[in-house]
């Protein structure tokens, strides 16, 4: 788990999480509601890819909402490549989800 940081206030955060040697899932990504719109989650999402670039992972994928509030999300994801999937891991259909997934 990574966070980002100015002058002491937490910015956002954003978790990568294993699922095989060369697949790993976003967890968690957030950002603080007093920083939305500023870059925060482009910039943690850059660290999650390069981090799973150095772990060698093929794939990255990501379970996020299918509601109007996560459509800012899905943008920033599509914006990065990724592409909706079906669900993958232990996930299952879900009308409340959307899967994603991006080839390293």
């Amino acid at each position: 788990m990574w966070t980002a940081w100015e002058d002491g206030e937490l910015l956002g955060c954003g978790a990568l999480k294993q699922l095989d040697s060369h697949h790993g899932e976003i967890k968690s990504m957030r950002t603080a509601e007093a920083h939305l719109r500023r870059g925060v989650g482009a910039r943690i999402l850059e660290h999650l890819i390069d981090e799973a670039r150095r772990r060698s992972y093929r794939r990255l994928s990501l379970e996020t909402g299918s509601m109007d509030a996560f459509a800012p999300a899905r943008r920033l994801y599509v914006r990065f490549g990724f592409e909706e999937c079906p669900p993958f891991a232990d996930y299952r259909p879900d009308p409340y989800s959307v899967y994603m997934t991006l080839s390293l």
